[in-house]
């Protein structure tokens, strides 16, 4: 079955397993198709993000064989890697990887969000919290608040975005919550180059 994949298991095998992983399954969105940065076109920009606005992010549900694909790569830890070992473990059954969990956010949040939008990047998360494991078939859905914004003093183009983001499973569960910085474009100001983001504390909270 899909959980019994190993790193002895055939390339092939491993291979298909990588492509679900990289291309999971998602719930009432359609899979995105590449875009070129030429193409995109920004309906979001730092002054379309008031504290307090919520946003729905949409949902996601993760396999047996993406599960352990990501942790075949990235967290090979038995627990996410066999069916049976994990019976013994603490969690009682296949799981995924939190680090899975935090990528499958970040990819709902590019998706339905961020490919929309005037993102410069991040200077970092904060706040990572894991409340219940993600199992196979488990429906994640995501949403973000944004709980701080200003603009950078040194870079008048650039505004700053403090959001919390929260993740429940199909029972209205929390998985994760993880609160973080993101840096956006701000409408009709021309842009400066030479953006210094290791100026920034580890929590963005400076701005000057």
């Amino acid at each position: 079955g899909c959980g019994k994949l190993h790193h002895h298991e055939p390339a092939g095998r491993l291979r298909r397993a990588l492509t679900l992983c990289l291309f999971p399954t998602f719930t009432g969105t359609a899979r995105p198709q590449p875009i070129s940065m030429t193409q995109k076109i920004i309906k979001h920009y730092w002054e379309d993000m008031p504290v307090g606005s919520v946003r729905d992010l949409g949902s996601i549900t993760p396999t047996a064989e993406e599960i352990v694909a990501f942790a075949t790569q990235f967290d090979p830890q038995p627990f996410h890697l066999d069916e049976e070992a994990a019976k013994q473990s603490v969690f009682g059954g296949l799981c995924a990887s939190g680090w899975h969990t935090c990528s499958m956010a970040m990819r709902l949040m590019v998706t339905n969000f961020l490919l929309e939008s005037s993102s410069q990047g991040s200077p970092g998360l904060e706040h990572i919290k894991w409340f219940k494991p993600v199992f196979p078939g488990d429906t994640l859905h995501l949403t973000s608040t944004v709980i701080e914004s200003r603009p950078m003093s040194k870079r008048p183009d650039i505004g700053l975005v403090r959001s919390k983001w929260d993740m429940t499973n199909q029972h209205g569960e929390p998985v994760l919550h993880m609160e973080g910085w993101g840096m956006f474009r701000r409408r009709n100001v021309a842009p400066t180059l030479g953006t210094d983001v290791s100026s920034l504390p580890p929590e963005g909270a400076s701005a000057g």
